[in-house]
């Protein structure tokens, strides 16, 4: 697997790990899906948070199926509607570190990480700039 949690290699003995980072991720993502702080929100902004996740196109089709099934979201037109009016709260969900870190996003490096934590787990580290972009707080 890759820093993503992604696939790199499929083999008979992976298989069951795969299945399982797959779920992992798929959580991770209705997690995120379900504190999006927007009205609606173009498809492409959406994967654009879900590629936090994942870059695998198979598990984001997933996470939307799953989320629409659930009822966290509407999609229609290439606009995606969040139902929950929960919302990502800097001052409970995001934990900082120090150390040294990759953003998830941007792929930059930071000294201090920014984590989001959901129910499905934690998400990051983002940096300060993007951190306000996956949660919803800047565009």
């Amino acid at each position: 697997m890759d820093r993503d949690g992604d696939r790199t290699e499929r083999g008979e003995s992976g298989v069951d790990a795969d299945l399982e980072a797959d779920d992992h991720r798929v959580e991770l993502g209705l997690a995120l899906l379900a504190r999006l702080e927007h009205e609606s929100l173009p498809l492409a902004a959406v994967i654009d948070r879900l590629e936090t996740v994942t870059s695998d196109p198979t598990v984001t089709r997933t996470i939307l199926d799953r989320a629409e099934l659930r009822g966290l979201i509407e999609r229609e037109d290439g606009i995606v509607r969040p139902k929950s009016r929960q919302y990502v709260r800097f001052e409970r969900d995001v934990v900082t570190r120090e150390g040294e870190f990759t953003c998830r996003r941007c792929g930059s490096g930071l000294s201090t990480g920014h984590f989001i934590d959901l129910e499905a787990g934690e998400l990051g580290p983002f940096g300060s700039s993007c951190i306000r972009k996956v949660t919803g707080r800047d565009d």
